[in-house]
C-alpha cells in the first residue's frame, strides 16, 4: 500500500517514516506538514493509506480526513488522546498516540491492510439480500454469506462499506449502516457511534467511551451515549 504523512513537527514525521520503514507492504511517497499541501498531492496521485495529525496549525486533521477521499483510508497519529472519539466519526481506521510503538503500528497497518484487501475483491453492487429471524443473507466477494446474528461481533461503517465482524471471518460489503441497523433485531444490537454497531450479547466490559469485545476497542460516541448506557448497560447492572 502506498501511503503519506501528514504532520506540522518535523521530528513526528521522522518517527512514522522509520515505522513504515520497518514495516512489509508500505510505500511512502509523499511526506507534508500541511494539509493544504497534502491536498493538493492527493488530487494528483492515488494514495492508499494517509497518517495524520489532529492538532495542526490551519486545518486541523479532523477537518481534513472530512475531505479525503473515499477510496483512501486514514490513521489518526497524535499525542492527544481524548480526540479518539472524534477520530472515529471520520471513519478513520485507527488511532494512534505518540510516541507510536511499532508494535501498535503494526497492528494499524494490518487492519488497513486487511480492509483493502477486502474492498479490492468487493462489487460495487453487493447489499443485502434476505433477512430471516435469527440470520441475513449477504452479498459480499461474489458470493452470498449466511451470517447468524448470534455470530456478529459488531459491524463497522467504512466510506461507502460495512465491515460484518463475527467470531469466524470479516465480511465487508456496500451498504450503507444506516440501512444494516434497521435490519437488526433492536434487543441485540444497539448503534454506538457514527461508524459502529455492536452486539451486546458479546460485550465483555465498558468504560465511559470504550466497549471491549475480545481484542477489539469500540470507541462510543457522544450522541449514541445515554442510550447505550441507559438501555443496555445501567439496567443490567447488579446491585449490592
Amino acid at each position: 500500500m502506498n501511503c503519506i504523512i501528514v504532520d506540522d513537527e518535523p521530528l513526528a514525521r521522522d518517527a512514522i517514516q522509520m515505522l513504515i520503514e520497518q514495516t512489509a507492504d508500505l510505500d511512502l511517497i509523499g511526506s507534508f506538514n500541511n494539509a493544504d499541501t497534502a491536498a493538493n498531492f492527493l488530487k494528483q496521485h492515488d494514495v492508499t493509506l494517509v497518517f495524520l495529525d489532529i492538532q495542526m496549525p490551519g486545518i486541523n486533521g479532523i477537518e481534513f480526513a472530512r475531505t479525503i477521499p473515499k477510496d483512501t483510508f486514514v490513521i489518526f497519529t497524535t499525542a492527544y488522546s481524548e480526540f479518539a472519539t472524534d477520530s472515529y466519526e471520520v471513519d478513520a481506521i485507527d488511532y494512534l498516540i505518540k510516541p507510536v510503538k511499532i508494535e501498535r503500528f503494526q497492528k494499524a497497518v494490518e487492519k488497513a491492510h486487511t480492509y483493502y484487501k477486502l474492498l479490492k475483491t468487493e462489487e460495487a453492487n453487493s447489499n443485502i439480500e434476505r433477512v430471516a429471524d435469527d440470520f441475513l443473507f449477504i452479498k459480499a466477494e461474489r458470493r452470498i454469506f449466511k451470517i447468524y446474528f448470534n455470530n456478529i461481533l459488531f459491524i463497522q461503517g467504512l466510506k461507502d462499506y460495512v465491515v460484518m465482524h463475527s467470531d469466524t471471518q470479516k465480511v465487508i460489503s456496500a451498504i450503507n449502516l444506516k440501512n444494516i441497523y434497521d435490519q437488526l433485531p433492536k434487543n441485540m444490537f444497539v448503534r454506538v457511534s457514527k461508524s459502529y454497531i455492536i452486539n451486546v450479547k458479546h460485550i465483555d466490559s465498558v468504560d465511559n467511551n470504550t466497549i471491549y469485545i475480545g481484542t477489539n476497542e469500540i470507541p462510543i460516541g457522544n450522541v449514541y451515549r445515554d442510550v447505550f448506557f441507559n438501555e443496555f448497560v445501567t439496567k443490567k447492572i447488579v446491585n449490592k
